[in-house]
C-alpha cells in the first residue's frame, strides 16, 4: 500500500509517533518511537527484546460523541472503575470536570490476529 504525499509529509514532520503492542495476555503497551520515513515505509529503533516481539493490533476509525453526565455517564464510569480499579483513587471521573467519549467504529483495521 502506498501513502499519499499528504500522509508522508505528516510522518516527515512530526518529531514522534506512538507504536501500540500488546502482550500474550492481551495487555496493550503503548511507546513514544522517533522515526524516520525512506522509500514509503517508517523506520524506528528499539532495543534488542524488540526483536522478539510477535507484533499485533487494532486500529479503529470512529465517530465520537461526549457523554458528559447523566445515567450512561455513571453507567460507563462504573465500567471503567471495574475495569481499571485504580481510577476512583488516582483518576477520579467527575461530571462536573470529566466526560466519558463514545466512539462509534466505522472502520477497523487489524494485524497479526487469527
Amino acid at each position: 500500500m502506498r501513502m499519499t504525499k499528504a500522509t508522508a509529509r505528516l510522518i516527515e514532520r512530526e518529531r514522534v509517533c506512538r507504536v501500540a503492542t500488546a502482550g500474550g495476555r492481551g495487555m496493550p503497551h503503548l511507546v513514544p518511537v522517533c522515526q524516520a520515513l525512506a522509500g514509503g515505509k517508517i523506520y524506528f529503533a528499539s532495543g534488542n527484546d524488540g526483536r522478539k516481539a510477535h507484533l499485533k493490533g487494532v486500529m479503529v476509525q470512529g465517530r465520537a460523541r461526549l457523554i458528559p453526565r447523566g445515567a450512561t455517564f455513571r453507567r460507563i464510569r462504573a465500567l471503567l472503575y471495574k475495569k481499571y480499579p485504580q481510577y476512583p483513587r488516582e483518576a477520579q471521573l467527575d461530571a462536573s470536570d470529566s466526560v466519558v467519549v463514545e466512539v462509534t467504529p466505522t472502520r477497523v483495521f487489524t494485524w497479526g490476529l487469527k
